[in-house]
């Protein structure tokens, strides 16, 4: 039974020995917030009353914080801004005052800034537009375009050295279940993306999770068999790691969706769903 005390539990966030994680709670009006578990064990409540840690970003969210350093980068639901917190200050806005929005954000440490899809609603006449840019942390927190064209875009990560960028796009009608696309490009020295390529997907190829493993190869998700199975590429070449009847994916409804992670370079855990178990 869901009550007004019961709260829910999101993303998670690890930063050294700190774990951090997001929770809706329904007696403060739903408002989600971000707490974090210190290295002594210690439990506390980081978002001071009046935020609202939550992106709408197409619509349904997700992804909405990161941390850099012990510091939380993220969307405030009212005005839909990106606010930088440090724990002994109240959180700063680093992203203008219009109608944008920004989610699935990583950390580019080369260029110190954020890369992160980014929604423009500026232009009231037409359909709001998707984006990947990237927003600097330091200075006056400048906004660079990095990649745009199509109708969404979603899940860029940066490979281990931070040279490469992977991310997902498609277009209408589709829905991110039905037909995606992934695209890799090489981050070049004024923090533009050059020499991209597409690696896989199209209009009937879901691709789920693009994720590079620490020894810099890349992984992905792709119901190109029927099946959601798990992928490499490497060399070029794109090769299955698993041929089940099984899904190791799933419906992509909100951003930072995770049906694997990496135990070490040799190693992958993971979670798939086969007759319904």
């Amino acid at each position: 039974m869901i009550t007004a005390s019961t709260i829910g539990l999101g993303q998670i966030a690890l930063c050294g020995e700190e774990i951090y994680w997001s929770e809706l709670r329904p007696s403060e009006s739903g408002r989600n917030v971000i707490v974090r578990r210190g290295a002594n064990g210690e439990i506390q409540c980081l978002t001071p009353s009046g935020f609202n840690v939550r992106t709408r970003v197409h619509e349904y969210g997700g992804s909405s914080f990161l941390v850099v350093n012990g510091t939380v980068y993220f969307s405030n639901f009212i005005d839909q801004r990106l606010y930088c917190h440090q724990s002994d200050r109240e959180p700063q806005a680093i992203t203008p005052k219009a109608a944008t929005r920004y989610a699935d954000g990583v950390f580019d440490r080369q260029n110190n800034r954020i890369i992160c899809v980014y929604e423009d609603h500026t232009d009231v006449t037409k359909e709001a537009s998707n984006s990947l840019v990237g927003v600097e942390l330091d200075g006056d927190h400048k906004i660079q375009l990095l990649v745009s064209g199509n109708d969404f875009y979603a899940s860029p990560r940066l490979s281990p050295d931070g040279s490469r960028l992977a991310w997902l796009t498609w277009n209408h009608p589709n829905m991110p279940w039905d037909g995606t696309e992934l695209w890799v490009g090489e981050l070049k020295a004024d923090g533009s993306l050059g020499n991209t390529q597409k690696i896989a997907g199209n209009l009937d190829e879901s691709i789920f999770q693009p994720q590079w493993s620490p020894d810099g190869k890349l992984y992905f998700v792709s119901d190109r068999t029927g099946w959601w199975n798990i992928y490499r590429w490497q060399d070029e070449n794109v090769e299955a790691l698993t041929q089940m009847e099984a899904e190791f994916g799933q419906p992509q409804w909100n951003f930072g969706m995770s049906t694997y992670a990496f135990g070490s370079a040799n190693q992958i855990i993971c979670t798939y769903t086969q007759q319904g178990i």
